[in-house]
């Protein structure tokens, strides 16, 4: 897949993702994790408490270790984190 073809799905993915539920502990996680974000997302991370951080604008996930929760970035099968464009990167079309 190209680089502009990644991140068009990844702008639109953004897009589908706004709406947020409060968690236990505070977090506001995403109510629904858009189905291409499922669909690259690597197993063994926790896809029901998922966040879009305005910081880095990158997909996070709840990991529960044995010692703490923490979020940690949500990664492709090929170990990339899943990121959204900023409206700059978005192609003219």
């Amino acid at each position: 897949m190209t680089s502009q073809k990644y991140l068009t799905i990844i702008v639109v993915l953004t897009l589908a993702a706004c709406e947020t539920v409060q968690g236990p502990d505070g977090q506001r996680y995403l109510r629904n994790v858009p189905e291409g974000v499922l669909s690259i997302a690597a197993p063994f991370q926790n896809l029901e408490k998922v966040v879009l951080l305005e910081e880095d604008n990158c997909y996070w996930y709840s990991h529960a270790g044995p010692v703490e929760t923490t979020l940690l970035p949500l990664r492709t099968k090929e170990g990339r984190p899943i990121c959204a464009a900023s409206p700059a990167e978005v192609p003219a079309s």
